[in-house]
C-alpha cells in the first residue's frame, strides 16, 4: 500500500519541490495551500500527469484547529490515513522591529509554531494507531543562529518549531520519528524576489559552497529522512545550507 504524504504549505518553492520528489518516489501527495489556488492545481495537474500516484488539493489555514480538522477528514475519507507529515507552511512578514505590530507578531507564531502543533496532533494519532509515520518540520538556521533583526519573529517561530520538534518525538516514540530540517538561504522565488545580483553575491560569499542552496536539494533530505534509510534518525534536528558562517 502506497503511503500518503500530506504537505502544508506546497503550492511552491521547497514544498512544491517536495510534492514532485515524493510523487516521483511513488507516494500520493496531499497539496495544503491557503492563498495559492492556482499555484497547487497546477502542480496537482502536473504529479497527476507525471507519475502513476493519486493527488489532492486542499485549501486550509492551517493556524485554525477546526480547518486542520476539516482537511483530516476530507483527506481520510479520499485518500486513507496520512503517514508522513511535512510541516512546511511558514510566513515571514519581515518589517523594521518599529513597524511591526503584535497582530503580526501573533500571525507568524500562529502559522509557523501553531500550525505545525494543529497538523501533528490531528495526525499522529493516526499515525499511532497503524504503528507508523514520520513528521518533518521545516525550521531554518534563523532559528538556529541566523538571526536578522527584521524578521525576529520569524526567528523565534523556527526556534520554537526545533523545540516543538523535540517534545513531539518524545510524545509520539516509538512509532512516529519527529525531525526537524534547518535550511539555510534557498533559492526559492519568495527568497529571491527583490534582491539584486550584488546583494545575492554577497550573501553567497557567506556561504562555504558560495551559493544559496535549491529546493530540491531540501526535498532530497526529506525524502531520505522518510525512507526506511533513515529508520534510526529521530528526534534530531539536520542543517542543509552549504556551510552557511552563520548571523549576518
Amino acid at each position: 500500500m502506497k503511503k500518503i504524504v500530506l504537505i502544508t504549505g506546497a503550492s511552491r518553492g521547497i514544498g512544491a519541490a517536495t510534492a514532485l520528489n515524493l510523487a516521483g518516489a511513488g507516494y500520493d501527495i496531499v497539496i495544503n495551500y491557503h492563498h495559492s489556488k492556482d499555484a497547487a492545481e497546477e502542480l496537482q495537474k502536473k504529479i497527476l500527469t507525471s507519475f502513476p500516484v493519486r493527488c489532492m488539493t486542499f485549501c486550509a489555514d492551517v493556524s485554525k484547529e477546526e480547518e486542520v480538522e476539516a482537511m483530516g477528514s476530507a483527506v481520510e475519507d479520499t485518500l486513507g490515513s496520512v503517514s508522513v507529515l511535512i510541516n512546511n507552511a511558514a510566513v515571514d512578514l519581515s518589517n523594521l522591529v518599529q513597524f511591526k505590530t503584535a497582530d503580526e507578531f501573533r500571525r507568524v507564531l500562529d502559522v509557523n509554531v501553531v500550525g505545525a502543533y494543529n497538523c501533528a496532533k490531528r495526525f499522529a494519532s493516526g499515525m499511532k494507531e497503524t504503528g507508523y509515520g514520520r513528521i518533518i518540520n521545516i525550521s531554518s538556521t534563523n532559528g538556529i543562529n541566523t538571526y536578522y533583526p527584521m524578521s525576529f519573529d520569524y526567528d523565534a517561530s523556527k526556534a520554537a518549531l526545533i523545540s516543538l520538534t523535540h517534545n513531539m518525538a518524545l510524545q509520539y516514540a516509538p512509532d512516529v520519528h519527529v525531525n526537524a530540517i534547518a535550511p539555510g538561504f534557498i533559492g526559492t522565488e519568495s527568497e529571491l524576489d527583490g534582491y539584486d545580483e550584488e546583494f545575492l553575491k554577497e550573501e553567497c560569499q557567506k556561504i562555504l559552497v558560495e551559493r544559496y542552496g535549491k529546493p530540491e536539494e531540501v526535498a532530497s533530505l526529506i525524502r531520505f529522512l522518510i525512507s526506511d534509510d533513515a529508520d534510526y534518525i529521530n528526534n534530531t534536528v539536520i542543517r542543509i545550507d552549504g556551510g552557511q558562517r552563520g548571523s549576518c
